[in-house]
C-alpha cells in the first residue's frame, strides 16, 4: 500500500530545494545522485501543452485542486483493482479500452503543477517536423491499425529490444523506475523497463568515432555545480520515437540529447533534456520534470522476451486472418 496521494500539495512542479538543505557529495566529492527514483508523479501530465493554457507553465490553485482530485480517484479506483473512467482508461479507445487491469498502473502520489512535459518553446509545443519527418509520420500514419507483415512491422518496444533514451524515462502507466550508480569516473543510469544500462564516463573522453552507433548512443557526461550534465550522440536512427517508450516519429542519426540531473532536495531529482535533431524537428525542444525517492520502490526483474507473448499472438492472428480472408476468397465469399 502507498503513501495517500496529497491532494493539495503545496509543491512546485520541481519539488525545489529544502531550506537550509546540502546537496549530498559522495565518498570522493561528486554531487551524489545514487539510488532509485520515479516519474510516477508527472503520469497523467500532457505531453504537449494543452492550447488554452497558452504560454502558462504552471497550473492555477483550482485546476491543481481538479487534477489533484482526479489522480486521488485513479489511486483509489487502482488500488481497488477497477477501471476507473478518468486519465489513462479515458483516453482508450475500441479494442484497447479495456487491455490494462488496473492494478498495472501507476498514479502519481503528488498533483503535478506542471501544465505539459514539454517546456521549450514557450508554448510548450513541439516543433514542426521537417519534409522527411512528415513523410515518415503519414508512411506510419498509413499502416497503423494494419495486421503486421512480420516482427519488423512492430516496434522496437513492442519487441523489447529498447525504448531509446527519451523513452525510457518520461512517464508511462508502469515502470518507471531509473536507478543511479556511481564511482569515480563513471555513472551508470539503469531503468526499470527493458533494463537497459548506460554507462557515462565522466573523465572528459570525446565521443567515439561517427561510424560505432547504438540504440541508446554515446553517452559523455561532466558536472556543473551539482548537476550531472549528459549529452549522448552517436545514435542508431530511423527505428525509435521520442515519446514514452519510445514512440513517435523515429528520430534520425543526427539526434542529440542534452540532459541534465540536478538534486534539488532529499528526494527530488530536477530532470531536463533538450532534443537537437535537424533532420526531424525544425528546432530543438526541451522536456523537463522532478523524479522522485519513494519508499520502498525498488527495481524488479523486467523479463520482457520471456512474458512478451503479445508479439507471438499479434504475430499469429495476423496469418489467421489471412488464411481466412484466403478460404474466403476460393469459396467466392
Amino acid at each position: 500500500m502507498r503513501a495517500p496521494l496529497l491532494l493539495f500539495a503545496a509543491l512546485s512542479c520541481a519539488l525545489t530545494a529544502t531550506t537550509n538543505w546540502t546537496p549530498p557529495k559522495t565518498p570522493w566529492g561528486d554531487p551524489d545522485l545514487e539510488g532509485t527514483w520515479t516519474s510516477d508523479d508527472q503520469f497523467g501530465v500532457p505531453f504537449e501543452r494543452p492550447e488554452k493554457f497558452g504560454t502558462r507553465k504552471t497550473l492555477t490553485e483550482q485546476e491543481l485542486a481538479e487534477r489533484a482530485k482526479e489522480d486521488q480517484l485513479l489511486e483509489t479506483s487502482i488500488e481497488a483493482g477497477e477501471r476507473p473512467n478518468a486519465g489513462f482508461w479515458a483516453r482508450q479507445k475500441g479494442v484497447d479500452a479495456a487491455a490494462v487491469p488496473a492494478n498495472w498502473v501507476e498514479f502519481a502520489r503528488r498533483a503535478s503543477r506542471q501544465t505539459s512535459l514539454v517546456v521549450d518553446p514557450p508554448d510548450g509545443r513541439i516543433p514542426p517536423l521537417t519534409d522527411a519527418a512528415k513523410a515518415l509520420a503519414a508512411a506510419a500514419g498509413a499502416r497503423r491499425g494494419q495486421s503486421p507483415g512480420s516482427w519488423l512491422d512492430l516496434t522496437m518496444y513492442d519487441r523489447c529490444i529498447t525504448r531509446g533514451v527519451a523513452g525510457s524515462i518520461f512517464p508511462v502507466i508502469y515502470g518507471n523506475g531509473t536507478q543511479f550508480i556511481q564511482t569515480k569516473g563513471l555513472v551508470a543510469i539503469r531503468y526499470e523497463m527493458i533494463h537497459e544500462t548506460r554507462l557515462v564516463p565522466m573523465d572528459g573522453r570525446p565521443h567515439l568515432p561517427a561510424n560505432l552507433r547504438s540504440y541508446m548512443g554515446d553517452p559523455i557526461g561532466h558536472w556543473e555545480g551539482n548537476t550531472l550534465v549528459v549529452e549522448t550522440t552517436n545514435f542508431i536512427g530511423g527505428h525509435v520515437g521520442l515519446g514514452g517508450n519510445g514512440n513517435g516519429v523515429p528520430y534520425s542519426d543526427d539526434l542529440k540529447l542534452v540532459e541534465r540531473f540536478t538534486r534539488t532536495s532529499d528526494k527530488t531529482i530536477q530532470y531536463e533534456v533538450t532534443i537537437t535533431d535537424p533532420k526531424t524537428y525544425t528546432a530543438p525542444w526541451t522536456v523537463a520534470f522532478p523524479i522522485t525517492r519513494e519508499p520502498g520502490y525498488q527495481i524488479f526483474e523486467y523479463a520482457c522476451h520471456e512474458g512478451n507473448y503479445a508479439m507471438h499472438n499479434r504475430l499469429s492472428a495476423a496469418r489467421a486472418e489471412e488464411r481466412k480472408a484466403a478460404a474466403n476468397a476460393a469459396e467466392g465469399k
